[in-house]
């Protein structure tokens, strides 16, 4: 006999709940585990299409470790000692900042600086508080994220969490799919299936979106002799997920470090603004069409919800899986409308 619909919402309900506890007890302690499954989530396809080729699966697992120790070696070697640099030099330089600001503004705009009006106090204001806590904050920031140890670990563990996860993947899943309870097999494959196409269309596509643009904005700033261009850029790349923002976020201090470097060297400031510019052009208008499509279903304002709650919740955890979390809430909605559209409650005696 088949369980009522009140009893299949309590078990799930619970479920829920168990996997929001797990979150919340583990807290960090799950961040390699779940940072190694998107890793080997993104690279199953690769893995599959090898395979396919003729290659076994601990081959074509093996191949895609060595390319990716590769890749890894070579930004090693290339990237992140220059990244980490300009990391470290903004950083001593931010509590310098307020100073550097108003002698910028006594030197270019002397009339905002009267003592007695309201800008000049609120900048002062400001300066005072960037001073006393900027400095702290970005250290901190600095050291809970990226601490020694923290660092070692995630260097360690996600490539071998990562290594096995891609090697049983195709096991895993058939393993879950003999876990699905019968009667609802069909539906429940299907918002797989939708669930898996969001999350490939988002998570695949608009990484490889975030990458590129990353290098382009990063590469374009570096070209031009943005002091922290590296920095600026691949942070504007990062967050290029959220449309608009990362361009916006992005060319915002971009433009606002070119103005205290080349105040008066106007084509310089002109090139920063059109590196902007014109990776916004491409990204909307070229490759987020031909990488993610139009099907991802994930609005804009629903991820910052989405990473705003769970990283609040959750911490840095939260924010990792906030946007698959998103997106399979996503696919559950409008599964519930279309069931909802094709009810009594909606169609009415009449059915019309």
């Amino acid at each position: 006999m088949a369980l009522t619909v009140q009893h299949q919402t309590a078990y799930w309900g619970i479920a829920a709940a168990v996997f929001c506890g797990v979150l919340w007890f583990l807290g960090d302690v799950i961040m390699p585990f779940i940072l190694g499954g998107a890793i080997a989530y993104c690279l199953d396809p690769v893995a599959d299409r090898l395979e396919r080729l003729g290659l076994s699966r601990v081959l074509s697992v093996t191949v895609i470790t060595l390319v990716a120790f590769l890749i890894f070696v070579l930004l090693v070697l290339l990237v992140i000692p220059t990244l980490v640099t300009q990391i470290s030099g903004l950083i001593e330089a931010a509590p310098g900042a307020p100073e550097k600001l108003r002698d910028f503004l006594a030197t270019n705009f002397p009339a905002l600086l009267d003592e007695e009006s309201t800008i000049y106090k609120q900048l002062l204001k400001i300066g005072e508080t960037i001073q006393s806590k900027g400095g702290e904050l970005l250290g901190g920031l600095l050291t809970s994220a990226a601490g020694l140890l923290n660092v070692l670990v995630l260097l360690v563990i996600v490539p071998v969490v990562a290594f096995y996860l891609l090697l049983d993947w195709d096991n895993m899943v058939a393993r879950i799919d003999e876990l699905i309870p019968r009667d609802h097999a069909a539906t429940l494959r299907q918002l797989a299936r939708d669930i898996d196409q969001t999350l490939a269309s988002f998570i695949r596509g608009q990484g490889t979106v975030c990458l590129i643009m990353g290098t382009f904005y990063a590469v374009g700033l570096m070209a031009v002799g943005l002091n922290f261009g590296l920095v600026v850029g691949s942070f504007a790349g990062l967050i290029t997920f959220i449309p608009y923002v990362g361009a916006l976020v992005g060319g915002a201090l971009a433009i606002g470090l070119a103005i205290f470097q080349f105040w008066g060297e106007w084509g310089w400031l002109a090139a920063v603004a059109i590196i902007f510019a014109l990776g916004q052009f491409l990204e909307g208008n070229i490759i987020t069409p031909r990488l993610v499509g139009n099907s991802v279903g994930l609005h804009p304002v629903w991820l910052i919800f989405a990473l705003s709650v769970f990283g609040a919740l959750f911490g840095f955890v939260g924010m990792l899986v906030a946007v698959p979390v998103a997106a399979m809430i996503g696919v559950l909605i409008r599964f519930g409308i279309a069931k909802y559209k094709t009810s009594m409650l909606y169609r009415g005696q009449t059915g019309g």
